[in-house]
């Protein structure tokens, strides 16, 4: 069964009471959940809106941390590499099996994602302002992927910018408990920032 940031939560609060993983939770615990999605339809490019936001807030000195996806040979289209980059790093994940053009299997590579899930653990010891996560897609939506750091980002507060196309807007509404959702404009994207900035800073 696939876990929602509310589940996590919930499971934390039951650990540290020593009660039972089902045992209600007093009405007055809300979760402190600060993350969004950037909707990604026919035309937008979120990859490339979430770029253009960590650039910017690097440059005013945030503390950002997180992966952002790339495409060295974006001639290739959906046959090209995909490659995760490691924001504060610098270092480079190839997460995608050469296919071939006329594959209609996932090229997905798993091992690749996993080796790149340590740059979402090393974020949660980094006390960031801000978590950039390339997409939450169909891995992340059957439990797979960055699930579990995701999880373990948003239990803990930490704000996160993600993406997410619209097939699989339901599961991140699922998951994260009912996030953001933001239209795919650069302005509504630093708004959602400088709000979620101030509620993470506010004591």
């Amino acid at each position: 069964m696939n876990r929602s940031v509310t589940d996590v939560v919930t499971g934390l609060e039951c650990e540290r009471e020593g009660l039972p993983m089902n045992a209600p939770q007093p009405p007055e615990q809300e979760l402190q959940v600060i993350a969004a999605a950037i909707l990604q339809r026919a035309g937008s490019d979120a990859d490339a809106l979430l770029a253009q936001a960590a650039a910017r807030q690097r440059a005013l000195g945030r503390r950002v941390r997180g992966l952002l996806m790339t495409y060295p040979e974006p001639a290739a289209g959906c046959a090209g590499p995909m490659v995760l980059v490691d924001l504060h790093e610098g270092t480079r994940f190839l997460v995608s099996q050469p296919m071939g053009p006329g594959s209609g299997a996932c090229r997905g590579d798993p091992q690749g994602f996993a080796q790149a899930s340590g740059v979402l653990r090393a974020a949660l010891d980094a006390a960031p302002d801000l978590v950039v996560v390339n997409r939450f897609g169909a891995l992340e939506a059957e439990g797979g992927g960055f699930a579990a750091e995701l999880l373990e980002l948003l239990s803990r507060g930490v704000p996160v910018l993600t993406a997410v196309n619209e097939r699989h807007l339901p599961a991140w509404r699922h998951f994260s408990g009912g996030a953001d959702v933001l239209p795919a404009e650069a302005a509504a994207v630093d708004a959602w920032i400088d709000m979620a900035l101030a509620r993470h800073a506010a004591p």
